[in-house]
């Protein structure tokens, strides 16, 4: 009975010795604690750190939102300008079309008036031309008290910002035949002398000189005016003409005035 005893005991101790001699390896020693706090406060961080993103992600939302509505408001804003901007130049212009064409209206009356007034005071102030000069239309003529040769009367009317004489339309000619029936007219001069011509016909003729006298001579033709009748002669024939140039503008303000100029009766 105790061999027994002492056998089973023994078996027990070399078992307990084979199964630790089997094992041969110690078991993992446990994590400091210090690490454990690391990694979970390193967790908090992270989950701090995504919280953050978060809100600053919500915040740049919000901003953006309102800073597009500001950025419409003021494309709305400025897309209304725009507009008013188009109606009031559509307006300007339209006022503009107005006040041009009661301008051009009030010029036309003024003109009227101030012929109306011509008639009866010829150098009345309203009168586009200088003193001495006819006024016809648009036109201001003035009519020599000397006789001077072809050439000389153009330097003449040159001289006073003019040109001789040219019967363009029949309203010009109706008004020259009440005037000195002798003068020169700014016909081209031509080496041959031809024969006379009928006034009325030359109105649409290409003769009417036009400043150019290269080659010009004492030897060569020019134009005048005698009766209904056109005829030329020697160009350094004395004889008299009538200069003309355009009218300036009536002014409005001198058909205005009442007094009588100097000279009226």
């Amino acid at each position: 009975m105790s061999e027994e005893i002492m056998y089973a005991d023994l078996k027990f101790q070399d078992s307990s010795k084979t199964e630790n001699g089997k094992s041969g390896i110690k078991a993992p020693a446990a994590p400091p604690r210090s690490w454990q706090c690391r990694v979970v406060a390193l967790a908090v961080f992270c989950l701090l750190l995504l919280a953050g993103l978060g809100i600053l992600g919500s915040m740049f939302y919000g901003t953006s939102n309102m800073q597009m509505g500001k950025l419409n408001k003021l494309q709305s804003f400025k897309e209304e300008l725009q507009r008013n901007l188009s109606l009031q130049l559509i307006e300007n212009m339209n006022s503009s079309v107005k006040i041009r064409n009661l301008s051009i209206t009030l010029q036309k009356m003024a003109t009227k008036l101030c012929h109306q007034l011509y008639k009866k005071y010829p150098e009345h102030k309203c009168k586009p031309c200088r003193k001495r000069w006819l006024w016809h239309e648009d036109s201001c003529y003035l009519l020599s008290q000397q006789r001077e040769d072809w050439q000389t009367s153009e330097q003449e009317c040159q001289n006073l910002n003019a040109s001789l004489l040219k019967i363009k339309n029949k309203s010009v000619l109706d008004f020259i035949k009440s005037q000195t029936t002798d003068f020169w007219l700014g016909l081209s001069p031509r080496k041959n002398q031809g024969s006379f011509e009928m006034l009325k016909e030359k109105i649409s003729s290409s003769d009417w000189f036009i400043n150019n006298t290269n080659g010009f001579s004492g030897e060569m033709y020019c134009g005048y005016r005698y009766s209904e009748y056109v005829y030329y002669t020697l160009c350094t024939e004395r004889k008299k003409f009538i200069c003309e140039k355009l009218a300036n503008r009536v002014k409005i303000e001198n058909t205005l005035i009442n007094e009588e100029p100097d000279g009226f009766t």
